[in-house]
């Protein structure tokens, strides 16, 4: 027995050691370039709009996570920055020329910093959680990747616990097949992964509709 209870206290030092990041992908908020297929039915400004409180929300969320917050923005750093956190965050700028080489760059940028287990997440599911947050991190103490997969077919979440370059490569992103493809690289190279449950990302009226209450 006191063997035992010597290696849980070890393991939960580890743990207490590991460290967690965040990656938040998010698009600067200009007029007319975000949520340009919600803009289609409700208008550039109110689509503007809902992006805002989406960010905000998603700030929100990650903010009551322990992990380190990496912002990485798409075109450039913003000037003013007193709107997000000031603890635990880092400003960074996306690099590559599609998504799927942005993600990349930015996973094996932060491996190198020696983070132990990264997620990756946008700013446009408004049913997202801490307490799932919490369980993607969980996973991959027993699992090599944790996918977040989205009802469109892509996904709200990726993480790894050690950089895996080929995640990015080969598949057709902003299409129904992002998270499908991604499981199959993962069953074909047997590479273990758990699944949180399955969620929507705001990109219709009809979506907004349902959740435009609740953020």
């Amino acid at each position: 027995m006191g063997a035992l209870l010597e290696q849980v206290q070890v393991v939960g030092e580890l743990l207490l050691r590991m460290k967690d990041c965040i990656i938040i992908f998010q698009k600067n908020a200009e007029l007319g370039k975000v949520k340009t297929r919600l803009a289609d039915s409700i208008g550039d400004q109110a689509a503007y709009d809902a992006y805002q409180r989406l960010v905000k929300y998603t700030h929100r969320i990650t903010s009551q996570s322990p992990a380190q917050k990496l912002l990485f923005f798409s075109s450039f750093v913003e000037q003013d920055l007193a709107q997000y956190p000031t603890t635990d965050y880092r400003f960074e700028l996306q690099s590559g020329d599609d998504l799927g080489e942005k993600m990349r760059n930015a996973f094996d940028q932060l491996f190198k910093e020696k983070f132990n287990r990264i997620l990756v997440i946008g700013t446009d599911c408004a049913e997202i959680t801490s307490e799932l947050i919490s369980e993607a991190f969980n996973k991959l103490n027993t699992h090599e990747v944790v996918i977040g997969p989205a009802h469109d077919g892509g996904y709200y979440l990726l993480g790894m616990q050690k950089f895996i370059p080929g995640l990015f490569e080969g598949i057709p992103w902003s299409t129904d097949e992002v998270s499908s493809l991604t499981m199959n690289y993962l069953d074909s190279n047997f590479i273990s992964y758990a699944l949180l449950p399955k969620l929507s990302d705001v990109d219709y009226e009809e979506d907004w509709d349902r959740f435009k209450d609740k953020i």
